[in-house]
């Protein structure tokens, strides 16, 4: 019998990085602070880590998929170094007005749609139920309520909350780094 997990989903810029437009170098990728010890914490808490990302800098022709794939493996290295072993990493390439033709389209996988949660779970065996959405725009928390995703998960990461991403979300928080004392608070109180 299949056993499944609960999952922490996790936007990657705006999230966990500060957000520079279209980030697909190792240079230009730096973690927020206190992020690192809230992935570990949240590892360390049973949850599994799953990076959900929109990379349409792919179709609009900004990068390449081998330099996407080169800092996909460095933020992996990364992590590892911190005992961090990430259990997914998904990324969707597509967008509707991008100029790469095999690349332009309306998919399922671009946020606000489920797509790349919806695969995330059926690889990983993920309890929607009992796992959390955790971004810094509307279309995570809308891909999220999609996907059926017990707790959205708002983070400022230094910007301002729009009224309609205030209302698609559970929770808001400053930061990810916060997150683990909010979860624990929570189960404190069930």
């Amino acid at each position: 019998m299949t056993s499944f997990v609960s999952a922490i989903f996790l936007d990657r810029d705006g999230t966990i990085n500060y957000d520079k437009g279209y980030v697909h170098k190792v240079e230009d990728f730096h973690f927020f602070d206190g992020v690192i010890d809230a992935m570990r914490e949240l590892k360390t808490m049973g949850f599994a880590l799953v990076i959900v990302t929109n990379q349409s800098g792919l179709a609009r022709g900004f990068f390449k998929k081998d330099q996407l794939i080169s800092l996909i493996k460095w933020i992996n290295w990364s992590l590892l170094d911190y005992r961090i072993d990430l259990d997914g990493h998904y990324f969707c390439p597509h967008h509707p007005l991008g100029i790469i033709k095999e690349l332009r389209k309306k998919c399922n996988c671009r946020k606000p749609k489920p797509g790349m949660l919806l695969t995330a779970q059926r690889h990983l065996h993920i309890d929607m139920t009992t796992s959390y959405m955790v971004g810094d725009k509307i279309e995570d928390m809308l891909a999220a309520k999609a996907a059926k995703v017990n707790m959205r998960v708002l983070v400022r990461s230094g910007n301002t909350v729009t009224k309609i991403a205030s209302k698609a979300s559970d929770w808001i928080i400053d930061s990810l780094a916060t997150l683990p004392a909010v979860i624990k608070q929570q189960q404190r109180k069930q």
